[in-house]
């Protein structure tokens, strides 16, 4: 089994069984990246599995904070908070 290869088809089809299996193999693997990869999903494995379980998605959300972030990259030292504002309204419209 290619440990290497990240298991998109399992996230993509939200079987959490096989996922759970890919993760049992990969924690035998003789790689340590792996091991550490498989560690890091195990501390949250109650959030991968909601996550594979629902279909909603923060992204929407994400995306907007990262637009306001950008604008508040530009706008650093040039206005005070009413300029801001404006600014970030305008952007949203």
């Amino acid at each position: 089994m290619h440990y290497s290869r990240i298991p998109t088809s399992h996230l993509s089809s939200k079987n959490e069984q096989s996922l759970m299996n890919w993760l049992s193999n990969a924690q035998k693997s003789n790689i340590n990246e792996i091991k550490q990869f498989v560690a890091y999903i195990q501390t949250d494995i109650e959030a991968v599995k909601h996550a594979l379980s629902y279909s909603w998605s923060n992204g929407i959300v994400e995306g907007n904070v990262n637009r306001l972030k950008v604008i508040k990259r530009q706008m650093y030292g040039r206005a005070k908070l009413d300029l801001l504002s404006k600014k970030v309204l305008y952007q949203f419209q």
